[in-house]
């Protein structure tokens, strides 16, 4: 595997610390975790073009990287201010589940965890309702 170019990893640190100012999260306090997603971001900027979650399989990484869904911040983070990779947490490392549907595995992993700067981020707020109608309307 190549290593990300300092051109995505210095793209990658601006947006963390962008985002981090936007949502009213912190970067992950943990140096090696923080790391590990951060060098994923950018070796998926280098191959992509666009920052795509590396926390998650992707059967064709340029494909996914055409949807918004897995693009860093992705969906989640969007709607429920939750971060798969545990990239945007609160300043205590925890990820912030106080959002999430009830049976959302991040929820049934952390059990509830409040947003301690609920007047910033979740842009995408309002289709927290749709995807949960979504999801429990999708057939089993």
């Amino acid at each position: 595997m190549q290593p990300a170019t300092s051109e995505s990893l210095s793209a990658v640190d601006r947006l963390i610390a962008g985002y981090t100012r936007k949502s009213g999260t912190a970067a992950q306090p943990d140096e090696a975790l923080r790391d590990t997603v951060t060098f994923g971001l950018a070796r998926n900027m280098d191959e992509t073009g666009k920052p795509l979650c590396p926390c998650r399989h992707y059967p064709d990484k340029r494909d996914e990287a055409g949807h918004r869904t897995w693009i860093c911040p992705c969906a989640d983070m969007q709607v429920y201010k939750y971060c798969h990779c545990l990239l945007f947490v609160r300043p205590d490392g925890r990820p912030i589940t106080h959002y999430l549907p009830g049976e959302h595995p991040g929820r049934t992993a952390y059990g509830e965890i409040a947003d301690p700067t609920p007047e910033f981020g979740r842009p995408l707020r309002q289709q927290a309702a749709e995807r949960e109608r979504e999801r429990v309307e999708r057939p089993s």
